[in-house]
């Protein structure tokens, strides 16, 4: 299970949210690069990255600092106010192996199946973000009215072999992840699935690992030291 350790940026700056509400906002590190650079030295290969302020109002604005941490030489996934070909084509530009779709997957199905038949299922992963079962959209503040598993279905026909599935209830939480829901994502679909929201100690890394899944991001967790990540990083075995 590959661990994706996770830098979300907000004006610049690498932040956690609580439970998605960007009241929430606390400001984390203070070097996005030396942190992309602390994952390195722990052994990750991967790393999570998410535009917050892309997310929210569709409009990326941290583009200097994702350009600056795709030179440290991990496999970054980013998402964030991801909603055309020419935003794919640019993160793309800027070094970001896998790029994420949101809110857009949501509101033009068409362009997740362009992007999969553009760039390969390795190269694109749609989130899925949901409260209470539901999709939500536009940086979690908005219910799509979408049921997950309908959703994820949904991807899989278009083509999507990655998906990410945040329980928005659990994320920067700490209370550990929504193991029931992520089982039955597993039932529905046979995407590659990727773990994130609440996990809080290296034996969540465990239980995720042996539940088969093709990775788990790790946030909060890292940041206030509940999980050590080069212990995670063993855990979760091949990266």
């Amino acid at each position: 299970m590959i661990i994706f350790p996770a830098i979300d940026l907000k004006d610049g700056k690498v932040v956690r949210l609580y439970k998605g509400d960007f009241s929430t906002v606390q400001q984390v590190a203070d070097d996005p690069v030396a942190t992309a650079m602390a994952f390195r030295s722990a052994g990750a290969t991967h790393m999570h990255m998410v535009d917050l302020d892309g997310a929210k109002d569709g409009k990326r604005k941290n583009t200097e600092i994702v350009k600056a941490v795709s030179r440290v030489g991990l496999k970054i996934q980013l998402g964030g106010g991801l909603r055309t070909i020419q935003d794919l084509e640019a993160v793309f530009a800027m070094g970001i192996y896998r790029a994420v779709i949101g809110s857009a997957a949501v509101s033009d199905p068409d362009f997740v199946r362009s992007a999969v038949a553009h760039y390969g299922g390795d190269r694109i992963a749609v989130g899925i973000d949901t409260k209470d079962g539901r999709v939500r959209t536009a940086g979690w503040v908005e219910d799509a009215g979408i049921d997950y598993l309908d959703f994820a279905r949904q991807m899989e026909s278009l083509g999507v072999t990655k998906l990410i599935f945040t329980d928005i209830d659990t994320d920067g939480t700490l209370s550990g992840p929504s193991y029931d829901r992520l089982a039955a994502l597993q039932e529905e679909v046979s995407c590659d699935i990727i773990a994130s929201g609440g996990i809080s100690c290296n034996k969540d890394i465990v239980r995720l690992s042996e539940m088969g899944l093709y990775g788990a991001i790790v946030g909060k967790a890292w940041y206030t030291g509940a999980v050590d990540l080069e212990d995670a990083i063993l855990e979760g075995g091949d990266q």
